[in-house]
């Protein structure tokens, strides 16, 4: 089937408009246009704000994307079926491991994960696959790192592996409980955030992937699409950073989201499930919240619980798995993600 594209769409079909919006893009402009006409005094101080961060973020942006290339080119991918063999504890640790540093999009392995489920691989590793593969990719530990520091982002790779092992294992453990039998939909609705290919793992890795044309056009295809991707998102959360540094007062973001206490860190958990855009855009906007007084610690619950709740994440888990599974796929990420704040709190 031909993909659709806007020329295809009639002008007099404003919902198929609607749905081929580039929403990023769009919620972009008008917050441009809308400060150009109700603040202009700040519509240039808050684009060079936007436009230096960009360009201090640049670098990290190009390694970034330049990697995910790389590995989708090589095929590299095809590494974490290795984390679903063995014992089943030994496969919750690596999936673990392999989320929490995988560059994959979370609906692009659901085919992948479909397939372990219905041939019975243990839901307990898959448990810890999908808590942790959400939080950090390569790309998102540049990009934390070069706004919210290198200890940051170490901080959230290790939670990322860390809510993985802790929902993993408590999966195994319960795995006999009305809330864990059986788990899989009748028909697994596939699809939901329409990244990447159905079916990414076969094969073995081929590191030159020059010496193939067809590996060549995947990773320039994979080094533009997330660029792109990188660039819109980034663009509009170092916009909305701005606006926030102007507009909420620091008093107002450290009385609720200030002080060392649990509850404190508990609300960044649960503010940070419907508050998140994506991983990429959340890290200028925590950026500007730790500067108006947000704790340490509600930071970090905010990344870890809004990494899994986001959407893409969510839609991946709820695709292939019932309601029940599910509701303890957000209460490990919930309970986690104040948990790992509680620590960091303490260490950061």
């Amino acid at each position: 089937m031909r993909n659709t594209s806007m020329t295809d769409i009639p002008f007099n079909d404003p919902v198929a408009m609607w749905k081929r919006l580039d929403k990023a893009w769009l919620a972009l402009g008008v917050l441009l246009i809308g400060l150009a006409l109700f603040d202009a005094p700040a519509f240039w101080p808050s684009v060079d704000f936007g436009t230096n961060a960009l360009l201090g973020t640049a670098p990290f942006i190009a390694f970034a994307v330049l990697a995910i290339g790389y590995l989708k080119a090589t095929g590299a991918e095809n590494l974490l079926a290795k984390a679903f063999v063995g014992r089943q504890s030994q496969m919750i640790v690596m999936a673990a491991l392999l989320g929490g540093l995988s560059p994959f999009c979370s609906c692009e392995v659901i085919p992948f994960i479909a397939a372990l489920l219905a041939v019975g691989a243990p839901l307990g590793a898959v448990m810890a696959f999908w808590l942790s593969s959400p939080l950090m990719d390569p790309a998102m530990f540049l990009i934390t790192s070069g706004t919210l520091g290198f200890d940051f982002a170490i901080g959230k790779t290790v939670a990322a592996v860390g809510l993985g092992l802790f929902g993993g294992f408590l999966t195994m453990m319960l795995a006999k409980t009305a809330v864990f039998d059986d788990p899989l939909r009748e028909k697994p609705q596939v699809g939901g955030c329409g990244c990447g290919p159905s079916q990414p793992f076969s094969g073995k890795p081929v590191w030159a992937f020059w010496t193939e044309a067809n590996r060549r056009l995947i990773f320039r295809d994979t080094t533009l699409e997330n660029a792109v991707f990188l660039l819109k998102w980034l663009a509009l959360a170092y916009m909305i950073e701005a606006l926030m540094i102007r507009y909420i007062p620091a008093e107002l973001i450290a009385n609720i989201l200030g002080g060392e206490g649990v509850g404190t860190i508990a609300l960044g958990a649960v503010v940070g499930a419907p508050a998140y855009l994506n991983g990429y855009a959340a890290v200028p906007l925590v950026d500007a919240l730790l500067a108006q007084g947000m704790a340490n610690g509600a930071a970090m619950s905010f990344m870890v619980a809004g990494g899994v709740s986001s959407i893409p994440a969510a839609l991946a888990v709820w695709a292939l798995v019932k309601p029940r599974v599910f509701a303890a796929y957000m209460g490990f990420a919930i309970t986690g993600a104040t948990l790992t704040g509680v620590v960091w709190q303490f260490v950061a």
